[in-house]
């Protein structure tokens, strides 16, 4: 291999190392949103279960193993948080809302507030520590 060859497969293998810990980094991170969306997009979805002091939309494809990983542990907090109302969106039949909302991986969740205001979303798989936290911070553990 030449000099040039091996310092370009150095560079590539560099920035794909670089690409997939920004990536890893970010999987289901809970963050906030710039740019709230109307909670128009969310009523026709069905978000707004009166009560809950959280919901969580979750937006899924029927082949996404973290979708059912994720939807499983919703249920599991759901089970034992009242105040906890989950939505389950399948993105395929809902494209106009996945537009508007900007969906381009599933599982995505969005976190809306008692008075259905997003206060922030996650792209991937979130950590089940991370959700759980969330969770508990606006809803809490029954006791």
């Amino acid at each position: 291999m030449s000099g040039i060859g091996a310092a370009v497969l150095v560079a590539a293998l560099a920035v794909t190392a670089v690409a997939a810990w920004w990536l890893r980094t970010r999987n289901g991170t809970v963050r906030t949103i710039d740019e709230v969306p109307s909670s128009g997009v969310f009523e026709r979805l069905g978000a707004r279960p009166a009560g809950a002091d959280l919901t969580v939309v979750q937006f899924s494809t029927a082949f996404c193993g973290p979708c059912r990983a994720t939807k499983a542990r919703l249920q599991q907090l759901q089970a034992t948080r009242p105040g906890l109302a989950v939505v389950q969106v399948d993105a395929e039949s809902h494209l106009d809302e996945v537009r508007e909302l900007d969906v381009r991986r599933t599982p995505t969740l969005f976190y809306l507030d008692r008075g259905g205001r997003v206060i922030g979303r996650s792209s991937g798989a979130p950590a089940a520590a991370e959700l759980t936290a969330l969770v508990d911070a606006h809803v809490g553990a029954a006791s």
